[in-house]
């Protein structure tokens, strides 16, 4: 059996992180080997939480890991709370990351043209440094801008899908160029011009790029690209393609927040995926 590292905190509520990569991995097969970077009692966006940063703790699980002699097919970074949780990723991987290990960045840093509280310029010039080591990144448009320094204001002028995409993907390429990883930006969101809204991915390598786009219901749920990532590993584990697990993903989400929206569950608790794990096998 497969094994991959996944690096994130572990939030109570909200299933994110690693009560969303956990599951995820499990059902496609794969033993998903926590490092868990800070415990919350419910992800950031509930209105009172507790977090328990372990920045000082993961360096035990190099050295512990390392004397019992394992090895990692994927290692899975996300969310992170500063510049030394950054640079113990990096003993880790001099520890772990080997030729043939995969390595998925998921950089988590903003969404909607925000960045969240915890990141600063400091700590986006480490995680430009991250993606640099990453085989493949999986940045949301918000996250690709950072990354790039290209203008989320900007994509938002756009009248036509078509100009949107091009600008999006102008960013991925950018991205690709600087870290020679492969890239998924997810989130895609082109302006509206009819009544219909939609949401999608693109997918770009040094060769080609991909993009799918499905209805989009307005919301925003927590955890959703936590479970996108954990599903392209999962897949990239089983030898799939990055195509058709994406496709594999997209199916498994938006079942999950069909279920969602029809049950008026609160956005900021996640989405019902438990139901269609069963797509995953």
């Amino acid at each position: 059996m497969k094994k991959v590292a996944v690096i994130q905190d572990m939030s109570s509520f909200g299933k994110c992180s690693l009560t969303a990569a956990i599951p995820v991995l499990s059902v496609m097969g794969v033993q998903a080997v926590p490092l868990p970077t800070a415990i919350l009692t419910s992800q950031t966006e509930y209105p009172s939480y507790y977090c328990e940063d372990l920045t000082s703790k993961m360096n035990h699980f190099t050295d512990e890991w390392g004397k019992l002699g394992v090895a990692f097919d994927g290692i899975h970074t996300g969310f992170v709370t500063g510049k030394e949780q950054i640079e113990n990723i990096f003993s880790f991987l001099h520890t772990f990351y080997k030729e043939e290990t995969t390595l998925l960045v998921d950089p988590v840093m903003g969404d909607r043209g925000v960045m969240y509280d915890v990141f600063s310029d400091e700590l986006i010039g480490y995680m430009k440094e991250l993606v640099k080591r990453a085989d493949l990144i999986t940045p949301n448009v918000t996250e690709c801008c950072l990354l790039t320094g290209l203008s989320y204001e900007k994509m938002q002028t756009y009248q036509a899908n078509e100009d949107y995409l091009f600008a999006v993907e102008e960013a991925g390429r950018q991205l690709q160029s600087a870290t020679n990883a492969k890239v998924i930006i997810t989130g895609l969101n082109p302006p509206a011009i009819s009544e219909s809204r939609y949401v999608g991915n693109m997918y770009i390598d040094g060769f080609h790029s991909h993009h799918s786009l499905q209805e989009y219901n307005g919301e925003s749920y927590s955890g959703t690209g936590d479970l996108f990532a954990s599903v392209i590993m999962g897949g990239m584990m089983r030898g799939q393609t990055i195509e058709e697990t994406m496709e594999l993903a997209e199916k498994f989400l938006a079942a999950a927040i069909k279920s969602t929206a029809e049950e008026r569950i609160p956005t900021v608790a996640g989405v019902k995926f438990e139901s269609y794990l069963r797509m995953l096998l």
